[in-house]
């Protein structure tokens, strides 16, 4: 992920103004904006502070590669470029049912 895309998701996460976060964090509002539009390249160090300010923390982690997603990856780059937007459109098109179903469980 992303640095700017960290610090905006936890910034999110949290319910949090990009104002607010910069008050916790102690740092200027148009700091954490220049970060969050990608115009900043931040250091690790304010990244987690910013993350921190939001309530959270970063874990990094070595692991094995997952076989399985592997193969999914390599099954995808197989297909030509309009089979993977049909495939990301089912994709999309499952998860929207998916989501409406779940809604529709909970209200009744």
């Amino acid at each position: 992920m992303a640095l700017w895309r960290m610090v905006r998701e936890a910034r999110k996460r949290a319910g949090l103004t990009q104002w607010a976060l910069s008050q916790r964090a102690g740092v200027a509002q148009s700091t954490v904006a220049r970060i969050e539009s990608g115009t900043r390249c931040p250091s690790t160090d304010m990244v987690e502070r910013l993350v921190r300010a939001a309530g959270f923390e970063i874990r990094v982690a070595l692991g094995e590669p997952d076989p399985q997603t592997t193969s999914i990856l390599e099954r995808n780059l197989q297909l030509t470029p309009p089979e993977r937007l049909a495939s990301a459109v089912r994709a999309a098109r499952f998860v929207r049912k998916a989501r409406a179903a779940l809604q529709a469980s909970d209200d009744g």
